[in-house]
């Protein structure tokens, strides 16, 4: 052991209040976008789910920046981001289509309540694989269930006034459910974006951009927010997919593989 370096510092036993008001203002979120889902209102709960987003990205930077991270704390946050990026998105999802897919047949109604299902043990397991493991914090294995949930909650929140979406509406959303579930339990890697630092002084041009992409998401906020959120989920297994091609057209060449590549 390194005699110079400082001990580490246990987590505090204690509750905190601020943090933690601000993993509550999470859980609300996700308890009202079920509550607006079941009431029909499924533009509220879309909006409600990135409100769940924006509390669950401030609890954790604020528990940090104040030192008042606790095991309570850590275990608090966990439950109330199954709630809202979990449950949530699932049942916004089945409120949303489920009822009008019956009318296709059973066979389909079943594969709208399993995709919603699907996409809710998906979630779970990936927090808990998240709680359980260590890993490095400048990635994330597997989507993680905030932006799953944002992809869900902006492709409803547009097709919140879609009145008849008819059945190959209804199949692509249940796809898309499903197909956030199977990202967050895959092994595709994705960045976290744990290198930003909020604290360090930036360019003036990054503050026009700033402003530029808050007028951006305005004039469209479920569209644009469904392009910047869609665009993350599928850009590892996008990579993934072209790594595969090259690696095939090299082999076709008799390239040995490994050979010429950065």
């Amino acid at each position: 052991m390194d005699p110079v370096a400082p001990p580490a510092r246990a987590q505090s036993r204690g509750i905190y209040l601020l943090p933690n008001l601000l993993t509550t203002g999470c859980l609300f979120s996700g308890f009202y976008a079920i509550v607006a889902a079941i009431d029909g209102n499924f533009e509220r709960a879309g909006v409600a789910v990135f409100i769940a987003m924006i509390f669950d990205g401030l609890d954790g930077r604020v528990a940090r920046l104040t030192s008042t991270e606790t095991a309570f704390g850590k275990e608090y946050d966990s439950l109330a981001d199954m709630v809202a990026f979990g449950l949530a998105p699932a049942i916004v999802s089945y409120q949303w289509g489920v009822a009008r897919i019956a009318e296709y047949g059973k066979a389909w109604y079943r594969f709208g309540w399993l995709a919603a299902f699907f996409y809710a043990v998906a979630a779970a397991l990936r927090l808990a694989k998240f709680n359980s493991r260590v890993q490095d914090k400048r990635y994330f294995e597997g989507l993680p269930s905030p932006s799953a949930a944002a992809v869900v909650a902006a492709f409803l929140w547009m097709s919140s006034e879609w009145r008849k979406p008819g059945l190959p509406g209804l199949i692509l959303a249940f796809l898309i459910t499903a197909a956030a579930g199977f990202l967050m339990v895959s092994r595709f890697s994705y960045s976290s974006f744990k290198g930003f630092d909020l604290t360090r002084p930036v360019r003036f041009i990054t503050l026009v951009g700033v402003a530029l992409g808050f007028i951006i998401v305005a004039q469209n906020p479920p569209l644009v927010l469904l392009v910047i959120f869609g665009g993350y989920a599928l850009w590892s297994p996008l990579i993934w997919a072209w790594r595969r091609f090259r690696r095939s057209k090299r082999l076709e060449r008799g390239v040995p593989p490994g050979e010429g590549e950065a």
